[in-house]
């Protein structure tokens, strides 16, 4: 971590929207694991609630950064240093600030009342999320100068990840029952960050009845072993093409 990385990590963590979010994650975390005595129903519940409070902040609170920071990009961008190296700092920054964010909130509760390979399953998960929503943040932010649009446009990601994409692939199932087109939907399951990252810690779980058609057709075509595998694969993916993407367009914008 170099300057501009540990600058803009030190700015985040002072920001009341961290605090309040850490404290949160931490409130949840504890109440969700702590009054429920079966560990399985609670690392479930408090999956459901990581899948859509994670990618949410994270997503949000990116775009908003990136766009207040504005002014503090052009003057990094005034003096001799790539813009690659600029974006890729901002990106660290966002990235870890967030992920302590998640850690400090949720790591004690989990390992006191879940088990380790649960617990470090669904704390991967929490990473990744970050880690995904942040860079797809950034490339909403970099799509326009717009603060309202860029904003809108993350909040429609984050809906369209967390909602309207596990419609569309059941409405798909139901319509196409009748073909064999297992692979086809364990391809498409695989598609949506947050769906896989549910599919990820039930794979752990094994929990069949959870996982829904679209994760027992993932288990059916890959397998749990090989299906754990396959999904840190695609979520590393994930970090990386939204990301590399954004770069690509930051080092062709005229600023």
């Amino acid at each position: 971590m170099n300057r501009i990385s540990r600058f803009i990590f030190f700015d985040i963590l002072k920001s009341k929207i961290i605090i309040v979010y850490t404290i949160l994650l931490f409130i949840l975390s504890w109440s969700t694991l702590g009054l429920e005595s079966n560990f399985t129903k609670a690392t479930l519940s408090l999956l459901n609630v990581i899948l859509l409070v994670v990618p949410l902040v994270s997503v949000i609170f990116s775009t908003i950064y990136v766009y207040n920071s504005s002014q503090f990009i052009e003057l990094l961008l005034s003096q001799p240093i790539p813009r690659s190296r600029v974006w890729l700092n901002i990106f660290l920054g966002l990235a870890l600030a967030l992920i302590l964010a998640f850690l400090v909130g949720c790591v004690v509760p989990i390992f006191l009342y879940s088990s380790l390979e649960t617990g470090f399953s669904v704390i991967i998960i929490g990473i990744f999320l970050s880690l995904i929503f942040a860079a797809l943040a950034m490339l909403c932010a970099i799509f326009s100068r717009d603060k309202a649009v860029g904003i809108g446009l993350a909040i429609f990601v984050w809906l369209f990840f967390a909602i309207i994409y596990d419609g569309i692939l059941l409405v798909m199932m139901f319509q196409f029952q009748d073909y064999p087109i297992e692979s086809i939907m364990a391809t498409l399951a695989a598609i949506n960050p947050i769906g896989l990252s549910r599919i990820f810690v039930l794979l752990q779980l094994d929990v069949a009845a959870m996982l829904g058609q679209a994760g027992a057709v993932f288990k059916n075509v890959f397998g749990s072993g090989k299906g754990m595998g396959i999904s840190v694969v695609i979520l590393t993916l994930w970090v990386l093409l939204p990301f590399l993407w954004s770069l690509l367009k930051f080092n062709k914008k005229d600023l």
